[in-house]
Order: structure tokens, then C-alpha cells, then sequence
């Protein structure tokens, strides 16, 4: 069953970024459909959140669709080569979102070996972010793409036990200052499909 729009509307972007551990993430394209359980998702808030693109009210061209109502998709390319896929949280205005980094592939594999040019499925096929994109044919044209439409949506799954997941900091963001070190970060302990920080 797909995760109503309340699911994403809800105040606490960090509990959100929990929550979303254990659910499943799928693609639509034409027809082919890919997929896999969300094992790895960094908060980031528009309220006093260094890291998050929003900071301090930005608003730009690319950070317009974070001040929209939760339960839309959030995709920008970094390094010039890598789409990022968030979801925005939150009542409009708040410009909250979670980065989800990492899937652990269930439906679709096939075709997400071939999007990847990879032979094997091995966890660099989904885990982090940018290859995670890949992987599920996600890139800018998603933007803003609601997640209870057909082309990209998240299911239920089963449900992570407190003890099951592991956090710490979130990946990449130095520039942040203390924010950099915020316990933002949730992942699945133990999963091999989870991003290798760098």
C-alpha cells in the first residue's frame, strides 16, 4: 500500500527520515518497474539547518519546489553528474526534506544492472545517493513529481525496532559548521546495501 500524503506532511523531518527505513521506494517507467527497501536517509530541516539548501529562507529556482507541501520529489544534480532524489516533508513553507541514500534492490534488478552498466548486482548498484538515481531512472525531470502518483511512489514495509538502526552524521557537508555534525543520518545496522562513507 502506498504511503498517504499525511505521511509526509507531519512536523518532524528527522522522525520522517527514520520512518522511511524499511519502506519500499519504486520507479515506473514505461512500464518497467524497479525498486527496493530504503535502508539509508539523511534530515535535513529548513529551520536552523546549515546543510539544508533552503537555509535561511534561500529561495532559488532549485530549491522553489522545498517550500511546497510534503510528499513531493526533491531531485538536483550535484558534482555535475549525479541527480540527488529527496523528498520534501513538512506543511508548505517549511522546506524540509530527506535525502534517501541508499536501497536494498528487490524488483527490477535486471534493469537497474543495465542502467548501471554493471554485470552483478553488488551494493554499489544502490548504495548512495547518486547511483542510487541511476539505478531507479531518476533524474531533474522528477522534480517535483508527487510521490502518491504511479511514477515514483513508496510503499509500506516491515517495521525497524530503535535498536535496528544505526546514527551518526550526515555524509558530504562539512561547509555546514556544527550542523555538519548533527546525528541526522539513519541507516539499517548490518545492511550491506548501505553507502560507504567516504
Amino acid at each position: 500500500m502506498k504511503l498517504r500524503k499525511d505521511f509526509y506532511t507531519r512536523a518532524d523531518v528527522v522522525q520522517v527520515a527514520q520512518d522511511l527505513l524499511g519502506k519500499y521506494l519504486y520507479t515506473n517507467h514505461g512500464g518497467i518497474l524497479t525498486g527496493g527497501m530504503i535502508v539509508e536517509t539523511e534530515a535535513y530541516s529548513g529551520t536552523n539547518d546549515k546543510a539544508c539548501h533552503a537555509h535561511m529562507n534561500r529561495r532559488t529556482q532549485r530549491t522553489e519546489i522545498m517550500y511546497h507541501e510534503g510528499g513531493v520529489a526533491y531531485v538536483y544534480l550535484v558534482y555535475g553528474m549525479y541527480n540527488l532524489f529527496n523528498i520534501i516533508t513538512n506543511v508548505e513553507g517549511s522546506a524540509d526534506a530527506v535525502l534517501v541514500r541508499a536501497i536494498e534492490p528487490t524488483e527490477g534488478i535486471e534493469e537497474m544492472l543495465l542502467r548501471r552498466n554493471m554485470l552483478t548486482p553488488k551494493p554499489n548498484l544502490t548504495a548512495g545517493p547518486g547511483v542510487l538515481s541511476i539505478a531507479l531512472g531518476i533524474d531533474r525531470r522528477h522534480y517535483g513529481e508527487p510521490l502518491t502518483g504511479d511514477t515514483i511512489w513508496i510503499e509500506e514495509g516491515i517495521d525497524v525496532p530503535a535498536e535496528g538502526i544505526a546514527i551518526g552524521p550526515r555524509v558530504g557537508i562539512d561547509y555546514a559548521g556544527d550542523d555538519a555534525l548533527l546525528p541526522w543520518r539513519f541507516w539499517l545496522k548490518g545492511n550491506k546495501w548501505v553507502s560507504r562513507k567516504k
